[in-house]
């Protein structure tokens, strides 16, 4: 696996899985066109483009270039990466058919087109070894797994102003990607 800094924004679950399998990074969905609509969702990929950066990674069709072209318009900085699937015709497996263009999305291309288009925008893997927090850290903390825990995550999340009904699994990958394990233990105190 290829350790990344930067979060990978993709489309859509099954990207996310396959993305998963490759690299050592946190990884976004968009919900598809869902982010035209999700303002909390928008506003913190833009506080993660500033902290870390963001890899925008989205299928080579018409609906990957508008979502593209979204991001394009509403971040900005030096911190955002666009990685570039090819056009490749195909179908991915799952589906009983091909797309409406023909292409093979984030999904069905092989593993190495993924690492090369990632790769090739300008990020570097990463030798960051710093500690993250755990799922037995957020239960330890009370954040999961425990009587209240739902409502002190949705306390906390509404402190760092990150969606409300944010599940404790999103909250630890949130939590992570924004803040050092120290941080998050003060806030959560």
């Amino acid at each position: 696996m290829i350790k990344l800094d930067q979060v990978i924004i993709v489309e859509g679950k099954y990207d996310k899985i396959k993305v998963g399998q490759i690299f050592d990074a946190e990884i976004i969905t968009t919900d598809g066109f869902g982010i035209f609509k999700n303002e909390k969702k928008l506003e913190y990929i833009r506080r993660i483009a500033e902290k870390r950066g963001v890899i925008i990674l989205t299928d080579p069709d018409g609906a990957g270039l508008v979502i593209r072209n979204h991001f394009k318009s509403v971040l900005n900085g030096e911190n955002v990466y666009y990685a570039y699937i090819p056009q490749l015709e195909g179908k991915e497996r799952r589906k009983t058919r091909p797309g409406k263009e023909g292409l093979l999305g984030v999904e069905g291309v092989k593993d190495d087109v993924i690492i090369n288009a990632v790769m090739s925008c300008g990020v570097k893997a990463s030798e960051d070894t710093g500690e993250k927090l755990t799922k037995t850290d957020m239960f330890e903390l009370g954040l999961s797994g425990g009587q209240g825990s739902a409502d002190k995550r949705k306390r906390l999340a509404k402190k760092l102003d990150l969606p409300d009904n944010i599940s404790a699994n999103s909250l630890l990958d949130a939590l992570n990607i924004l803040y050092s394990r120290d941080e998050i233990e003060k806030l959560v105190k």
